[in-house]
């Protein structure tokens, strides 16, 4: 995907990736979801976006380039996965809320602490879930360039 695809207003986005791919490569699996479920998040003057109020250390990956990971840890126990959008310098973001698990599904539940045969709906379906379920941190997966063939995300 080109990188502009992304440097487009949240909601435009968020409809666009609809139905994409998210892949995530580890040493011993890939794995694949369908992404099903997202939430836009218009940056500056959003009261529920992370940069409402400005570019801080925290938040600096919605502010560009877009097609960047922003991931942040909520509630003390969830990590949540969005996109950065919107061209360099201003900020947007696409949360993916869930993905149709397609591939590796065993790790998944795995990372996700249930059984190698767990239903599909209980792997990705959330935020938190999607996150735990391909091994999402923000500690290692922050700011990671989403269209990189170097990227695992």
């Amino acid at each position: 995907m080109p990188r502009d695809f992304f440097a487009r207003q949240p909601d435009v986005v968020a409809r666009a990736v609809l139905g994409k791919l998210l892949i995530r490569k580890t040493p011993d699996a890939l794995l694949a979801g369908r992404i099903v479920e997202v939430e836009a998040y218009f940056g500056e003057g959003d009261p529920a976006a992370h940069a409402a109020a400005g570019r801080t250390a925290r938040n600096g990956v919605l502010f560009g380039p877009p097609g960047h990971a922003y991931v942040y840890f909520i509630y003390g126990m969830h990590s949540c996965l969005n996109i950065s959008c919107e061209p360099t310098g201003q900020a947007g973001s696409v949360l993916v809320r869930a993905l149709e698990p397609l591939r590796g599904l065993t790790q998944m539940a795995a990372w996700r602490g249930l059984t190698p045969h767990a239903p599909p709906r209980l792997l990705t379906s959330g935020p938190g879930r999607l996150c735990q379920a391909f091994g999402i941190t923000r500690a290692v997966h922050n700011g990671l360039d989403l269209l990189s063939e170097d990227s695992e995300l």
